[in-house]
């Protein structure tokens, strides 16, 4: 399946990761483990996911077939935005071999 990969700068990547989990899983299986900050993501379209909270930042990734990556990307990467959007984060995926993937940043007026 393709890959895709996004690192998220932020001095708080275990709340906003905790909040991405809680709010996907309205609509799809997820997981979240505080203690060794890491979490997954099962969509309905079969695709997969997850959120690793590391120092400084947020490392997410996704796996689904290729029709489907923009939509999870946009999804996964438009809720953080939100979420984060104080301190204006900014979610740009990389795909396999390094190919560039959506960006999602907050919006300007």
């Amino acid at each position: 399946m393709p890959r895709s990969e996004a690192r998220v700068a932020t001095d708080r990547p275990h709340r906003y990761a905790k909040q991405l989990a809680s709010h996907l899983g309205r609509r799809s299986e997820t997981t979240w483990d505080e203690e060794r900050g890491e979490g997954s993501l099962l969509f309905q379209n079969g695709g997969k996911g997850s959120l690793t909270a590391t120092d400084g930042a947020l490392l997410l990734t996704l796996e689904t077939d290729s029709e489907h990556l923009d939509l999870l990307e946009g999804v996964v990467g438009s809720h953080l935005v939100r979420f984060g959007s104080k301190d204006e984060l900014v979610v740009q995926w990389t795909r396999d071999g390094g190919a560039p993937g959506t960006t999602q940043r907050k919006e300007t007026d």
